[in-house]
């Protein structure tokens, strides 16, 4: 048994739609091929040629110190969407408590 057996096989389409969404978001690679689950090095050939078939220039890497910032505006990205959906239950849970309780009478 050959290991071409367990190999997937991605169309043309699919690998463009892929690197699209790293190329159209400014997510990472990483990011991406693990939503989509494939490997980094898969999906950043497939961004090198699709940016080639674009004409557009690749983009210099991060460096080190805009990495660093890069990882802490995500996190911190993660945790204003958690406090914001907190916020919203709350907010929801807040108003229908006191909703039952308020009379209008004119």
């Amino acid at each position: 048994m050959g290991t071409t057996k367990n190999r997937k096989s991605y169309t043309p389409e699919y690998r463009r739609e892929a690197a699209r969404l790293v190329i159209d978001t400014g997510r990472t690679i990483a990011a991406v091929a693990a939503e989509i689950n494939v490997g980094e090095q898969l999906l950043g050939k497939w961004v090198h040629v699709e940016r080639g078939r674009m004409g557009a220039a690749p983009e210099p890497p991060l460096d080190v110190s805009e990495r660093a910032e890069l990882e802490r505006l995500r996190h911190e990205n993660v945790e204003l969407r958690v406090d914001n959906e907190f916020l919203g239950k709350a907010a929801a849970f807040f108003a229908a408590k006191n909703s039952p309780h308020r009379s209008v009478s004119r």
